[in-house]
């Protein structure tokens, strides 16, 4: 059995499952709608489109209204009144988030539109999206796969803590491509600015909105869908690419949690409890916190040749440097001696220390206050900027 059939018997939803989450969806709307009166109510995300996988459903309700007037503030009313806990979620226009029948649905509210430049919010393009992709459904299975595939190496994700490829970028691609092994050969000739369009734009991109890869949007020409991808998470995807090619395996598709002990090679571990909240505003505070350690790192002359970060309940950061342990002094530099007047002033604060010369420059010699980095990494740990933005942070 080839490979993508093996995956697919995993990863594809039994028509047990797609029933009983249609039927679940179907109670959903039916009982929504019969609140409404100046809007309608409609299943969206990767459930609409057929791309959803096993056991993962996403439910995405859009509630579509005639009129562009406070539309989160009318939702909220109407879905107070409907089910028990409603969660505010805040994003471009705010939604809702509802937990019932067992299923988690965000409900988005949007104006209904026929063209992306009737749009008043970015959210409201959404269900044009959907319309767009269930264009192709003999391509639905081709981009399930797609999807797992990004999901186990880690590049799949627009949230700004991940960087990688939202899953209607994946849905594009692979129809571009016409397949996931298509894509998967043509991505391994990729190079930084590829740009990739069904439709040519019209006009530039905002210089804000350029990124490795420039997916154009078919439904509106004027966004870059992978405006979000960094490079590392482009390099990455090609590389994974490069490697299935080369020898595919069922391996490719598996998502791994990585373990204290898969990381014994590592110099510097933290085991991190993150705070409650969204998921995205949750990983981009830990994200914002792995930067910050590696950066005051570096500052402090511990050399960081490589590291990397994972979520899963709890987070780990891990950090391989150059050296754990550094010299009891450093040099710290001057200006160059032919500045007179520098010279002198760097003379006057440093008085308490003998000047000394290289290459033309003069510099002080400086006791340090952490040799090891064990010991900075304690005493950073107490720093406010990360106590604000996780629960908790050790040392392993």
């Amino acid at each position: 059995m080839k490979i993508g059939q093996e995956v697919l018997k995993k990863i594809k939803p039994s028509g047990w499952e797609e029933r009983r989450v249609a039927r679940r969806v179907n109670r959903f709307l039916k009982k929504l709608n019969k609140k409404l009166t100046d809007a309608s109510a409609i299943v969206g995300g990767s459930v609409a489109k057929g791309t959803w996988l096993s056991h993962k459903p996403d439910i995405d309700i859009f509630v579509l209204f005639n009129k562009d007037r406070n539309l989160s503030i009318k939702l909220k009313e109407i879905l107070e009144k409907l089910f028990r806990k409603v969660e505010l979620m805040h994003g471009s226009r705010d939604y809702f988030q509802v937990m019932k029948y067992g299923l988690i649905f965000e409900v988005i509210p949007v104006l209904k539109i026929n063209k992306f430049s009737e749009a008043k919010n970015i959210t409201d393009v959404s269900p044009l999206h959907v319309k767009w992709v269930t264009q192709h459904k003999n391509l639905i299975d081709q981009i399930r796969l797609c999807k797992k595939f990004c999901k186990a190496q880690g590049v799949y994700g627009a949230e700004t803590y991940v960087k990688g490829f939202s899953g209607y970028a994946l849905e594009i691609l692979t129809i571009y491509y016409s397949s996931f092994s298509n894509l998967l050969k043509e991505a391994a000739k990729w190079k930084n600015g590829k740009i990739i369009y069904f439709n040519k734009p019209k006009k530039s991109l905002n210089k804000s909105k350029i990124s490795p890869l420039i997916l154009i949007d078919p439904v509106q020409d004027d966004r870059n869908v992978t405006a979000a991808l960094s490079l590392e998470k482009f390099n990455k995807f090609i590389s994974a690419a490069k490697l299935y090619i080369k020898k595919p395996s069922l391996e490719f598709f598996e998502e791994k949690t990585v373990k204290i002990k898969d990381l014994k090679d590592k110099d510097l571990i933290l085991k991190v409890v993150p705070l409650k909240g969204k998921e995205d505003i949750v990983g981009t505070k830990l994200l914002k916190c792995f930067e910050y350690i590696k950066k005051k790192l570096e500052k402090e002359d511990f050399k960081v040749i490589d590291s990397n970060w994972c979520w899963n309940k709890d987070a780990l950061f891990w950090f391989n440097l150059e050296t754990s342990e550094l010299p009891p002094y450093k040099r710290h530099y001057g200006p160059p001696i032919n500045k007179k007047e520098n010279l002198e002033n760097f003379k006057k604060k440093w008085f308490e220390h003998s000047i000394l010369q290289e290459k033309g420059r003069v510099y002080v010699k400086m006791r340090r206050i952490f040799v090891r980095a064990n010991d900075y990494i304690r005493d950073l740990l107490t720093d406010p900027y990360i106590k604000e933005r996780v629960k908790k942070i050790k040392i392993v």
